[in-house]
């Protein structure tokens, strides 16, 4: 009978030493010879159900993101959000709301790309129903208080809507232009008595 211990002893001391090799080279090499986490697209922080508040120069609160799950990646400074909730703020005008199924904010937060049914509300008023508008996607730039996208875009406030592709919204004006192939219906409101 052959003595498998004396055959097998050999092959674990040179599997030791080779893994024993490979940890010391990894944890002599300098920081700077090895692959920088930042050149890939990984990402480096990640935040459950977060809020971001923004303010304006007077101290007033200008807009407010929250969403249930964030990822920053830190080669382009960029995060991606599940769900996102962005609600815009002015004094003279009723909230604007913006819910999305997916959202990426480029590096200082100065552009949010909203995808995944995106849905526009501005809240009702004692003098006109809530305003409601859908497109599949909006590129938002909350600090200048404007949004665009090319996509259909489907508007309705009460019995009244519109249609149309591509649009220009301005929450500072209070407008939505939209931009090609409108169509609509408008139902005026009845005055009371």
């Amino acid at each position: 009978m052959k003595n498998w211990s004396a055959q097998i002893f050999p092959i674990v001391l040179l599997g030791i030493i080779a893994a024993l090799t490979f940890w010391l080279q990894a944890a002599l090499t300098p920081d700077e010879a090895r692959p920088d986490r930042a050149l890939t697209h990984e990402p480096d922080a990640i935040a459950e159900n977060f809020e971001i508040r923004r303010l304006d120069d007077k101290g007033q609160l200008k807009y407010r993101l929250n969403a249930p799950h964030l990822q920053h990646f830190p080669d382009d400074d960029s995060s991606e959000i599940r769900a996102p909730r962005l609600i815009t703020y002015r004094q003279d005008a009723p909230p604007v709301t913006l819910i999305a199924g997916q959202a990426k904010i480029t590096a200082q937060g100065e552009n949010v790309i909203l995808t995944d049914q995106v849905e526009i509300t501005r809240a009702a008023t004692e003098q006109a129903p809530a305003l409601v508008a859908r497109t599949p996607t909006l590129n938002v730039l909350p600090d200048a208080g404007t949004a665009q996208t090319d996509q259909p875009v489907e508007i309705s406030q009460g019995a009244s809507w519109v249609t149309g592709v591509g649009a220009r919204i301005d929450n500072n004006a209070s407008t939505f232009e939209l931009l090609s192939q409108v169509r609509g219906q408008y139902v005026a409101s009845r005055v009371k008595p």
